[in-house]
């Protein structure tokens, strides 16, 4: 094929002949031939190039005229060429919405290998971003520069269809065409219970069949055909499952209809109309997979709500962002950005990766990520999210975890291996899928046999019509969905509330939990302490004390330390260099200074060392910890030199959660390094079940076990390394999003606020997603217990009533989407 080319810059024949030259110097051109006076090039490709492609060779070859597309045949071709790089930009994995094989993903979109069901893909975290051109919007790229017809610079441009999106528009355009030819066979089929069939006068019954046997074949061969291929690969591997089911009597009815019509003489009397025509089961064949079909539509639609809340999550970053280079203003796609770049904030835009406030103040909206509505105030050195709101100020940020690591990512990342994780009560729903299918077929078999033997005339006809029905109406598919689409929307529901859970055992353990265990620094107080005294024991002045105490915590990462440095530079101390620094878990810390031997700590810490600790220090020393504030002593060799007060206040919200977690039956215990008298004033003020003091990583793990022994089901909180042992120990460990990524890992949820309101939220989603489990689970089995008997026509010896196989195709259609849609509600609970 033949594309034109416009060409700008020539002025000469030898221009016209460099050009023409360069161009057939290029491997992928077959011939081109330059056109002076119209400026254009008329190319042949042996293997087609891009125009950027073009381009780029063009300038490597040393051209200085500029090629652009020119006619609309190129512009077209352009147009699918680079379109077909991004029909689809999914991240490329994807699984079955029932986790047939646990957790396992797919790298390309189609069917489960085991259920038959068509795979989702899991929401990505990362932005994919088009590049377009303003005046001609065909010009699609993935990365920024100049339209190829034009010049005008790209802009970014969003554009993603998602495979649940393509699912359902294939579904859609199945189920128009299904519905097209089924609509005319129900008409011809229902007309005969119309007095002197009007059809009739127009042609015979038999050609009437023959027309329903024609319009039958779209809908079994293309629309539905999709049902038959499951079915014969879940016989074939024998993973029965839904569409064994549909296959068998959807395929029975229809293939008994074609041979009726084609071999009448094979059936008897009692199968016949008064025409002598055998009764034909095309309408029932094809409205049942019609209905199936309407079914697998509503699920597609239903499922895409069902990870909503990763989508939304998705939304909050956004597709560019601002850098600032040498004084000047670029802006840039969201995967451009590196760790150190200076990105700058307007008001109203949301912030694209996690960093640190450098320059100006700001209140962000955070709600998206905490759950919280109320905007926090920034200041510089304030560390900022991915995916939070800026309010009405500008300000600059350094960007510190971009791509993968930030905030946002990781949630998303998290919610997506929670939502494909499977809870305990998921086992007993695969117990009994695992008999159900062969359980119905034997159903069907006997309720063949028993009408054929024992049912009224024409027998053979009640018998097929009724085995086809068990078969129809039997739904695994809705135990299947029962417990990982509960699974899926709270889990999500979750992650928009600022709770993270990493799987479902957790999710589901946590309603059981009777017993919350918590640690003080960072889960009851904030974890910002505040040095509100330092004194002198010695001959040293107290700037002197405080030097020493901010030196050696200089190298600390507890929350204690890191105050004590931030008090001693708001005062312009000198810190000095420390040696051999060592942090003594749940103690504190020690090291060398001036080739002495110092340390800073807890009583413990005192004791390790043998350092003297006079009466008359311990009993000024109480006086702050009878106050609930921490005291932290400073030696120097043996002698005590002087010690710190801090002070960590209590979240008012530690108050409330404390109040709501104990009225609904569980016991609040705390678990704390600080000493006897600081942990008593906290536990005196929150109302605690119980309390522990001076407790060292291993003496909180030992008291987990402890709880655990005595029958107690125990949440462990906390936010430290020295609680990452009791965290994973306990029953469901909770971490604070405030805390370090040590305790985080090891916690089975995380509260990205650090707020023990997000326990009670935690509790109540884990209830309600227990209870919406189980109302499925009851669901699906009561509406099997019932359907099943019911088609197998149980009630006609009692009621004269039986069920029709296309009611039971309705009714087993919309017993997914029911159970879909109960899972749906998860969404509207309210978590405080």
């Amino acid at each position: 094929m033949k594309h034109i080319y416009k060409i700008t810059g020539m002025t000469c024949m030898g221009c016209r002949a460099n050009m023409e030259r360069m161009l057939n110097d290029i491997d992928e051109i077959k011939q081109a031939e330059v056109d002076l006076d119209k400026a254009e090039a008329v190319i042949e490709f042996d293997n087609h190039l891009s125009i950027t492609e073009l381009q780029d060779k063009l300038k490597k070859a040393g051209s200085h005229y500029q090629i652009h597309l020119n006619d609309k045949e190129a512009l077209k071709y352009h147009k699918e060429k680079e379109k077909s790089k991004k029909d689809f930009k999914g991240n490329g994995v994807y699984y079955c919405p029932m986790f047939c094989e646990g957790d396992k993903t797919y790298d390309k979109p189609g069917d489960c290998p085991v259920c038959g069901m068509d795979l989702i893909e899991q929401p990505s975290s990362s932005k994919s971003v088009t590049y377009t051109c303003p005046m001609h919007s065909e010009i699609e790229t993935d990365e920024p520069g100049n339209c190829p017809v034009c010049g005008m610079d790209l802009v970014p441009k969003q554009t993603k269809e998602t495979s649940e999106n393509t699912t359902y528009k294939k579904l859609l355009k199945k189920f128009k065409i299904a519905l097209a030819f089924t609509f005319p066979i129900f008409l011809i089929a229902m007309a005969d219970m119309i007095p002197e069939n009007p059809l009739l006068k127009i042609m015979p019954l038999k050609y009437w069949n023959w027309v329903q046997f024609v319009f039958s074949l779209p809908v079994v061969f293309y629309a539905a055909w999709m049902f038959f291929e499951r079915a014969w690969r879940s016989v074939r591997t024998w993973n029965l499952n839904m569409f064994t089911l549909i296959g068998i009597g959807a395929g029975a009815a229809w293939t008994f209809s074609v041979i009726a019509l084609i071999f009448p003489g094979l059936f008897p009397g009692q199968f016949k109309t008064e025409e002598g025509t055998v009764h034909l089961y095309f309408e029932a064949a094809t409205v049942i997979l019609t209905l199936v079909l309407l079914g697998q539509l509503l699920e597609a639609k239903a499922h895409s709500k069902t990870n909503s809340a990763i989508k939304e999550l998705m939304k909050l970053a956004p597709n560019s962002a601002v850098r600032i280079v040498d004084g000047q203003e670029q802006v840039i796609s969201i995967d451009h950005i590196k760790k150190g770049d200076i990105l700058k904030l307007k008001p109203g835009d949301k912030v694209p990766v996690d960093g640190e406030l450098k320059k100006g103040n700001a209140y962000i909206d955070e709600s998206a990520i905490t759950g919280e509505p109320i905007p926090v105030e920034k200041k510089p050195g304030d560390k900022v999210s991915s995916g939070t709101i800026n309010g009405n100020t500008s300000f600059l940020m350094e960007a510190e975890k971009v791509g993968s690591e930030t905030l946002l990512s990781q949630i998303i990342k998290m919610v997506n291996n929670a939502s494909r994780s499977r809870a305990p009560i998921q086992n007993m729903a695969d117990k009994i899928s695992a008999y159900f299918v062969p359980a119905v077929v034997f159903i069907a078999i006997i309720t063949f046999i028993v009408w054929k033997f024992f049912g009224p005339e024409p027998s053979w006809v009640y018998a097929f019509v009724n085995a086809i029905a068990v078969l129809i109406i039997a739904c695994p598919c809705a135990l299947g969905l029962a417990t990982p689409m509960s699974i899926m929307v709270g889990v999500g529901k979750g992650a928009s509330s600022g709770i993270l859970i990493k799987n479902a055992e957790a999710l589901e353990r946590m309603n059981k939990i009777d017993t919350l265990v918590i640690d003080k620094t960072g889960t009851v107080t904030f974890g910002r302490p505040s040095v509100e005294k330092v004194v002198s024991l010695s001959g040293l002045n107290e700037d002197e004390i405080l030097s020493f105490i901010a030196s050696i915590n200089n190298n600390s990462e507890h929350p204690i330390g890191k105050a004590t440095v931030e008090y001693a530079k708001n005062k312009g101390i000198k810190l000095q260099v420390i040696e051999n620094f060592q942090a003594v878990a749940g103690k504190g810390v020690t090291g060398y200074m001036e080739g002495k031997n110092v340390g800073l700590g807890n009583e413990k810490l005192l004791k390790q060392y043998h350092i003297n600790y006079p009466d008359e220090v311990r009993n000024e020393v109480l006086k702050y910890q009878n106050k609930g504030k921490t005291v932290s002593l400073f030696f120097i060799e043996k002698e005590i030199a002087g010690f710190v007060v801090i002070w960590d206040a209590i979240k008012e919200t530690s108050i409330e959660a404390i109040k709501k977690l104990k009225e609904a039956g569980m016991e609040v215990i705390m678990l704390t390094g600080d000493n006897k008298n600081t942990a008593r004033a906290v536990a005196e003020k929150l109302q605690l079940s119980g309390f522990k003091a001076e407790c060292l990583p291993q003496d909180k793990l030992k008291e987990v076990e402890v709880l655990q022994n005595n029958g107690k089901k125990v949440a462990m909180a906390g936010d430290g390394i020295n609680d990452a042992p009791a965290l994973a120990k306990a029953n469901v460990g909770i971490a604070m999003g405030t805390g370090t990524d040590v305790a985080i890992e090891s916690a089975d949820i995380t509260l990205i606020k650090g707020d023990l309101k997000g326990i009670v939220k935690a509790k109540n989603l884990s209830n309600s997603v227990v209870k919406n489990i189980k109302q499925n689970l009851f669901f699906a089995l009561l509406y099997n217990t019932i359907g099943v008997p019911v088609a197998a026509g149980i009630l006609f010896p009692f009621f004269g009533l039986l069920l029709s196989p296309m009611i039971a195709a309705l009714a087993m259609s919309f017993s997914s989407v029911s159970v879909i849609s109960n899972a749906l509600r998860l969404r509207s609970i309210r978590l405080d």
